[in-house]
C-alpha cells in the first residue's frame, strides 16, 4: 500500500510505494526520510549521486528465477581505498528484497539470510582475506575475498533499511564456486548476512536495459586540464577512473567526479608503451581499448626484473589486462576467488598447487610485486612504489595469479642469498583488505598483432611460464599407433597363414666315439619365395644334449643356407628348489629364399653317443613373428622419443626462473 506524506525537511511530497521499505530519499532536498510508528524522521541529507554510466535506473522491472521485481532505490557507497560502487534495491512480488550490487561492470544479486540462533559468524577483527567461512547455509564453505570499510555517500528512491548519510561500516565479501557470492555487513554490530551469486543483466531479465542519457557528464570529463602543466587530458573511462597520468608532464593525478588532484611527479617519456594508449583491439569477440599501462617488477637475489601490463576497457565486460613479459604475452581476465580451491592457505609453500575448473595449477612464483611506472588511467588509486603480494600458478597455456594487499606484521629471518648458511631479517607481511584472482591465457605475438592490427612486435626465444608445448599431440597419435600395431601384431600372429612344408622323424644310431657325427640327407620339399622359414626340432633329451649343424640346399642352384641348433634340457633340485634350463624343442627363423625345391643336410652329434637318439625336424613358411611387431613399435617411437627429450628441455627452460622448479635448483 502506497503512503504519501510531506518531507519533514523541505515539505515536498514524498511517497512510500512499497509497504516494506524503510526510508525514501526526497527528490527535492535529498533528505533521507525514515518512517516510524507515529511520525517521519529526517536522517540527514545525502550527496547527489555521481553518474557512473550504469545501464540500470530506478523503476526498471525485471524477473529472476521466475519472480518479477522492480528496482525501487539506489545507494552509492565509497570504498576506503577510493572509488565507489552502486547498490540497487529490488522489491520482489513474493515480498523479498534483493540487493543488486554493481561494481566495475559486474553484478551481484544477494538476499538477506536468517541463520539459526547457534550459528557463529566470526567478528570482523577475526576475518582475513583467503580464510574459509563455513557457517553460512551454502553447499560449500565460502572464501573471504575482501574486507573493508564502506561509507554511505548518495542515494535515491525507496530503500529497505535505515540508511544513515555518511555512516561508515565494516564489511566482508565472500566468494564461492560457480559464482556464489555473499556479504557480511557489520553496520549494526551483527553481522547481517546476504547470500546470492554473480549475475548478468540477462539473468535478471534486464538484458535490454539502457542507461539514461549521460552525455553531458562524459563531455565534461574529457575536457579536464592537468593541474601541473595545464595541458589537456582525455579520459577514456571517465566514470570508472580514479588515477590518470598527464601525457605532457608525466604527473600522476587523482581524478574523482571530474576534479583533479596532484599525486606524484613522474618522469615523462620514461616508459613508452609498445601498444599506444587509446589503441583498440578485438579480444573475446568485443572491442577493448587500452586506457592505461604500467611497468611492474619483482626482485630475486638482488636483481630486479620488469614487465608491462596494459589495462583494457569495454563498458559491457569491464576491465581486462594484456601482460607483456620477456616479449611473451598473456590475456588476463578476473576470476572469482571462490572458484579457486587452495588447500594450504592463501599462498602455500613450496610445491603447492590449486584447483580451478577441474585442473591442477602448480605454484611457479610467490613474491612481492612493485609498481615502477604508470601511464594512462586506472580504476584504482595506483601509485608508483605500490607493493602487493603475488603468487602465480601455471597449467599451460593458462596461469592463475593471485594478488593481495599487504600490511607489515613483524620481522622474520630468511636465508641470505648472498651468504650460504646465514640468515638475514626482513619485514614479514600478511594479506589484508582484498585478494584478487585472475586467469592469464598465453598469446603469441601474432595473436596480439592481429587483435590490434599492428605489426613488428619483438620476438623472443625465452619460454613463458604459461607457454604451451605445441607438440603434445604427437604422444596421442603415438599411443594410438602403438595400440594399433600391437593389436595388428597379435591378430597376424594368431591368424597368420603359416604353411608346413616338411615334417619328418629321424632315428639316430649309436656311433663309434664321442667325436663322431651322423649325417642325414632328407627328401626334397618345395619352398615359396617371399616367405620366411622356420625350422623346429624336437628330441626327448633329459639332462643331456644333442647338437645339429644343418644346410638348407637349393637342388637346382646349389645355393646353401647354413644354420645350427642345440637341443638340450637340464633340470634338478638345489636346496629344496627345482630348476630347469634349455629346451627340448628349439626353433630358428631364416630369411625367405628363392622359390624352388630344397633338401636338408643334417649333421648330428649327441652326448650319449653310445645310445640311439630320436630327432623330429619340422619346416614351416610364413610364420608371424612378435619380434617384427616390437621392432615396428620401436621404429615408430623414434620421433615421439625425440619429442619427449625436447619437451624435457623445454620444461626445464620454463622453470629456470622459478624457486619451485620440479627439476631442482
Amino acid at each position: 500500500m502506497s503512503v504519501e506524506a510531506s518531507c519533514p525537511a523541505c515539505g515536498a511530497p514524498i511517497a512510500f510505494k512499497m509497504g516494506s521499505s524503510i526510508v525514501v530519499v526526497c527528490e527535492f532536498c535529498h533528505s533521507v526520510v525514515a518512517r516510524g510508528d507515529r511520525k517521519l524522521e529526517d536522517l540527514g541529507k545525502v550527496a547527489a549521486l555521481v553518474e557512473t554510466n550504469s545501464p540500470l535506473d530506478v523503476g526498471l522491472r525485471g524477473i529472476y528465477q521466475g519472480v518479477p521485481f522492480e528496482l525501487t532505490g539506489r545507494a552509492q557507497l565509497g570504498h576506503q581505498a577510493g572509488g565507489m560502487w552502486d547498490e540497487w534495491y529490488a522489491a520482489f512480488q513474493d515480498g523479498r528484497w534483493g540487493w543488486l550490487a554493481e561494481a566495475q561492470g559486474r553484478f551481484y544479486l544477494t538476499f538477506e539470510q536468517s541463520l539459526p540462533g547457534q550459528t557463529l559468524i566470526p567478528p570482523f577483527e577475526a576475518i582475513q582475506p583467503g580464510m574459509p567461512v563455513a557457517a553460512l547455509q551454502t553447499s560449500v564453505p565460502l572464501t573471504v575475498a575482501e574486507t573493508g570499510m564502506a561509507r554511505q555517500l548518495g542515494a535515491q528512491g525507496e530503500i529497505p533499511y535505515r540508511l544513515i548519510p555518511g555512516q561508515e561500516y565494516e564489511y566482508a565479501d565472500l566468494s564461492g564456486p560457480d559464482g556464489i557470492f555473499a556479504t557480511l555487513d557489520y553496520s549494526d554490530g551483527g553481522p547481517t548476512v546476504f547470500v546470492g551469486r554473480e549475475v548478468t543483466l540477462a539473468d535478471v531479465g534486464l538484458a535490454g536495459a539502457v542507461a539514461p542519457e549521460r552525455e553531458a557528464r562524459r563531455i565534461a570529463a574529457t575536457q579536464l586540464n592537468c593541474t601541473q602543466c595545464g595541458g589537456p587530458l582525455e579520459l577514456r573511462a571517465p566514470d570508472q577512473s580514479l588515477r590518470v597520468t598527464c601525457p605532457n608532464c608525466g604527473a600522476l593525478l587523482d581524478v574523482s567526479q571530474g576534479r583533479l588532484r596532484f599525486m606524484q611527479a613522474l618522469e615523462p617519456g620514461k616508459f613508452v608503451p609498445i601498444i599506444p594508449i587509446g589503441s583498440v583491439g578485438d579480444l573475446e569477440g568485443v572491442k577493448q581499448m587500452v586506457i592505461g599501462a604500467m611497468v611492474r617488477s619483482v626482485e630475486f637475489e638482488g636483481i630486479r626484473y620488469y614487465w608491462e601490463e596494459y589495462l583494457l576497457y569495454n563498458a559491457q565486460i569491464g576491465f581486462r589486462w594484456l601482460v607483456r613479459s620477456d616479449e611473451n604475452w598473456s590475456y588476463v581476465q578476473p576470476v572469482a576467488p571462490g572458484d579457486v580451491f587452495h588447500k594450504t592457505g592463501a599462498f602455500g609453500g613450496k610445491g603447492d598447487t590449486v584447483q580451478f575448473q577441474g585442473e591442477r595449477y602448480k605454484l611457479y612464483q610467490d613474491t612481492i610485486l612493485q609498481v615502477e611506472y604508470v601511464i594512462g588511467e586506472f580504476y584504482w588509486k595506483v601509485e608508483c612504489g605500490e607493493q602487493t603480494r603475488g603468487a602465480d600458478y601455471i597449467h599451460p597455456p593458462r596461469m592463475l595469479s593471485m594478488e593481495a594487499s599487504m600490511m607489515r606484521v613483524g620481522v622474520e629471518e630468511v636465508p641470505d642469498p648472498t651468504q650460504k648458511g646465514k640468515k638475514s631479517k626482513r619485514q614479514r607481511s600478511a594479506p589484508t583488505g582484498e585478494i584478487n584472482w585472475s586467469l592469464g591465457t598465453y598469446m603469441t605475438h601474432r595473436d596480439v598483432e592481429k587483435a590490434f592490427g599492428i605489426t613488428g612486435l619483438p620476438r623472443t626465444s625465452k619460454i613463458a611460464p604459461n607457454q604451451p608445448f605445441l607438440h603434445k599431440k604427437v604422444y596421442k597419435y603415438w599411443g594410438l599407433l602403438l595400440a594399433a600395431m600391437f593389436v595388428l601384431g597379435l591378430f597376424i600372429n594368431a591368424t597368420g597363414s603359416r604353411t608346413k612344408v616338411f615334417n619328418q622323424t629321424f632315428q639316430l644310431q649309436p656311433v663309434a666315439n664321442a667325436e663322431a657325427t651322423q649325417v642325414i640327407f632328407t627328401d626334397q620339399f618345395a619352398l615359396k619365395s617371399g616367405r620366411n622359414i622356420k625350422i623346429s626340432m624336437f628330441s626327448g633329451v633329459d639332462n643331456t644334449w644333442l647338437y645339429v649343424e644343418g644346410d638348407l640346399i637349393n637342388d637346382a642352384t646349389g645355393e646353401v643356407q647354413t644354420f645350427s641348433m642345440p637341443v638340450e634340457y637340464y633340470h634338478g633340485v638345489d636346496d629344496g628348489e627345482s630348476w630347469s634350463e634349455g629346451s627340448q624343442s628349439p626353433s630358428i627363423h631364416l630369411s625367405a629364399m628363392p622359390e624352388g625345391r630344397y633338401l636338408l643336410r643334417l649333421e648330428a652329434q649327441w652326448e650319449r653317443w653310445q645310445q640311439p637318439a630320436s630327432l623330429i625336424v619340422k619346416i614351416e613358411q610364413g610364420v608371424p613373428r612378435l619380434l617384427h611387431m616390437f621392432l615396428a613399435m620401436l621404429f615408430i617411437s623414434i620421433i615421439p622419443l625425440c619429442v619427449a627429450f625436447y619437451q624435457f628441455s623445454f620444461e626445464k627452460r620454463r622453470w629456470a626462473d622459478s624457486d619451485y622448479s620440479p627439476f631442482g635448483s
